[in-house]
């Protein structure tokens, strides 16, 4: 059939569908444009935006606000330092900058350096990773460009938008310069702390050189301080300095700027540093007020800190401050003055609020140096930690009085042995607690798994621990007796007992209430969260039996005429004193030592840290009503749980009544002689008498000795599982005061 024009119905209809698919195409073209507009439109507006933000330098605004110090307060917002500093900086051409330093630096902050264009992609996606990961700005990813960008025209803030600014700028400055250009004006911007800004300054201050006369091995340390200027600073941290150096110069072998026999060299040379700067009169909360300077120049940079007038409100009460530095110079003895001018023994004291986490004492030394011992010194617990094995049997299923077999053990080779070189056969726990008896409390240890206690240590705060090493880690069993690798800070040490007072509640330590600008924004606001890491059942439990520490065990020092609890810690021959203990309202660490990790004249934790623990909790408590810990929930008893350590032949459940059960043995009392019913111990733990045990009935599970079959490192295939028992090795009549050998360190493990 034909149309009027002579065309066919067929024809007709495909002439439509041409028309149609044309229209359609015509349409979705202008949608895509219109699309493309909106969307470059929207590039460039926020290239704009951008670019109005980031511009070489921020809002010209700026560059009349003058310099203004900052200022910090105490909690009843008292101004307690007025914070600022002249900038010491003596620019250098790269020509007077020696090959190592540039080189080191390359090699331990930006690799690719010459081969990006200010930004790299690599470092970019890497650290987009891991925010992702942490749901926030965790990692930088920043090129040396980008820190230049940074240090030079931005804050420290860690937000998205300063780091979109950053790379913007970053791109900018390399276009202008040339790659030599940016690390001469890096090397000339970086902070190096103690007011120094730039190689040449830095050289001056630590080694009192012209930076073109510095060495390897120096080149290699100034290198690694920027990363984090206080505390790699030799001056406040030297050996967080020196492994810091290392670390630059393994960076400079991997990436063949160096050989390793010249790493090998340098890390052998011995550095020679410019005597510090030392302060001309010790200053209330000196310790404090340095401690708090470093959090804000970690967060906000040393420009903010130093030039923009910030008002720092913190958690310090003055008044308990000055008791705890007191406390500290009055019972701290002198014994001799070091190489560095320093007055050995030195001690620490960290006091905090168990239900805020607020910091309210902090002292770090005697006060004639920068060292921050509560914050920065890493030392052996020894028997402190013996509290981390308890609570991690409380919430296994152990109660106070469950009883473990006091008798000879060997664990691939390694026999632990109690201070007063004797066994006491069946105790309970609460006895191994109170007189600090290291084989019990290894046992137990065993018994859990050492992964057990070292994860509720780590939960409350404690994150020194060495884990990934298979050649030497804290997973062997001298962790439980206060043997660790690296050791732990009295900051962190105090901050996990918390948990004990807090009813199992960790809250992470706080020292900074509200920072706010020159105009008077907030910056930011603290505020305490806590998480429940062990039950409250399980804390009121153990402070049951810390109290019997302090009542009428090693720490009985530290009593304070009103209920406390606590744990003395001694390391082998004498290298660390601890006492760390609490009430409802406060709760404080001791810790006294020598700085170069020297044996000290028989300072054990029963005795200068108990009695400086003491002297400090009654004054800091003098107008605080006394409050007890049955407002705690009160301890489970009855459970019958173990198995730990008897004999062979005794396999089962039982209820035994140990009304007469004693115990010889020596505890943590130095310095001091006790007489009562129940104790009378000297320093030198041979006097001990007896005293009943603290129970009636106390249940148990009888069962074989445990059998060690591999090294004392956890392996789950082995510590997951019921443990297997065997005969116990003879005793070999002790090892006296090094009788807790480790094999990370034999010089430092846990006595009582």
């Amino acid at each position: 059939m034909s149309d009027s024009n002579g065309k066919d119905a067929a024809t007709t209809t495909r002439e439509k569908r041409i028309v149609a698919r044309k229209r359609l195409s015509l349409f979705l073209k202008i949608l895509f444009g219109l699309i493309l507009f909106l969307l470059v439109t929207g590039i460039g507006v926020a290239i704009g935006f951008f670019t109005a933000n980031i511009n070489t330098k921020p809002d010209i605004s700026q560059d009349i606000l003058p310099p203004a110090s900052s200022q910090i307060y105490d909690s009843a917002g008292n101004e307690i330092a007025n914070i600022h500093a002249v900038e010491n900086r003596m620019p250098v051409k790269i020509e007077q900058v020696p090959k190592d330093l540039q080189h080191a630096f390359i090699a331990v902050e930006d690799n690719r350096f010459y081969e990006h264009k200010g930004v790299d992609p690599k470092g970019l996606m890497r650290a987009f990773y891991a925010n992702l990961m942490e749901q926030d700005i965790a990692e930088g990813g920043s090129t040396i460009t980008q820190q230049l960008a940074k240090n030079a025209y931005l804050t420290q803030e860690r937000t998205f938008k300063r780091k979109i600014q950053e790379i913007f700028l970053a791109l900018q400055i390399e276009k202008q310069y040339t790659k030599q250009e940016i690390l001469e004006m890096y090397m000339n911007q970086i902070y190096f702390g103690q007011g120094a800004y730039g190689v040449q300054a830095a050289a001056k201050i630590y080694f009192d050189k012209n930076v073109e006369d510095l060495n390897l091995s120096e080149c290699a340390l100034l290198a690694g301080i920027p990363k984090s200027p206080n505390y790699y600073s030799p001056f406040n941290n030297t050996k967080a300095a020196i492994e810091r150096r290392d670390l630059v110069l393994d960076q400079m072998v991997k990436y063949h700027y160096i050989s390793p026999s010249e790493a090998r060299e340098a890390k052998q040379f011995e550095l020679v540093f410019a005597p510090p700067n030392r302060p001309e009169e010790q200053k209330d909360a000196m310790y404090f007020i340095n401690y708090v300077t470093n959090v804000m120049i970690e967060k906000y940079g040393a420009d903010a800190l130093y030039k923009e007038g910030l008002k720092i409100y913190t958690t310090i009460d003055l008044d308990v401050q000055r008791m705890a530095e007191q406390a500290l110079l009055t019972y701290l003895p002198d014994y001799y003055t070091d190489a560095n001018g320093v007055v050995q023994p030195q001690g620490a004291i960290v006091a905090i609020d168990p239900k805020t986490g607020y910091v309210k004492a902090m002292v770090g030394g005697r006060g004639t140096d920068q060292f921050n011992r509560a914050s920065m010194a890493e030392r052996q617990p020894g028997s402190a930690f013996k509290p981390f094995v308890f609570v991690a049997a409380l919430e296994n299923n152990f109660t106070p009085d469950t009883v473990i077999e006091d008798s000879p053990i060997t664990i691939d080779g390694w026999s632990p042995q109690n201070d007063s070189g004797r066994f006491s056969g069946s105790v309970t726990m609460r006895t191994a607690a109170t007189f600090s008896m290291n084989v019990p409390t290894v046992k137990i240890a065993y018994q859990l798994g050492m992964y057990k206690p070292i994860q509720y240590a780590y939960d409350m705060g404690i994150s020194t621990f060495e884990l990934d090493n298979p050649e030497m880690n804290d997973y062997n069993y001298s962790t439980a007796l206060g043997g660790l690798t690296r050791g732990v800070t009295p900051l962190e040490l105090t901050n996990a007992y918390c948990t004990f007072a807090n009813g199992g509640v960790f809250i992470p330590h706080i020292v900074i209430t509200k920072v706010l600008d020159r105009n008077g924004n907030i910056l930011e606001e603290a505020v305490p969260e806590g998480r429940q890491v062990v039950t409250p059942q399980s804390a009121a439990s153990l402070t049951s039996m810390l109290e019997d520490v302090i009542k009428r065990g090693t720490g009985r020092s530290a009593n304070i005429g009103r209920p406390a609890a606590g744990k003395t810690g001694t390391t082998s021959d004498y290298h660390d004193a601890w006492f760390v203990g609490y009430t409802p309202d406060l709760v404080a660490g001791v810790w006294v030592g020598n700085d170069d990790n020297t044996p000290t004249d028989g300072i054990m934790g029963g005795g200068i840290p108990a009695l400086i623990w003491s002297h400090f909790m009654q004054n800091a408590l003098i107008n605080t009503p006394v409050h007890d810990f049955d407002e705690m929930v009160v301890e489970q008893r009855g459970t019958a749980v173990g198995p730990i350590g008897t004999s062979r032949d005794e396999g089962y459940y039982s209820r035994q009544e140990n009304n007469d059960d004693t115990y010889s043995g020596g505890g943590d009392n130095s310095q001091s002689n006790y007489s009562n019913d129940n104790w009378s111990g000297g320093q030198d733990n041979s006097n001990a008498g007896t005293y009943p045990d603290d129970t009636g009935y106390n249940p148990g599970y009888r069962a074989e000795e445990p059998r060690y079959d591999d090294a004392p490192l956890y392996d789950p295939a082995r510590d997951n599982p019921e443990p297997i028992y065997e005969e116990p090795q003879p005793y070999d009549g002790g090892q006296g005061y090094n009788d807790v050998p480790s094999p990370n360190d034999s010089n430092d493990k846990g006595r009582n």
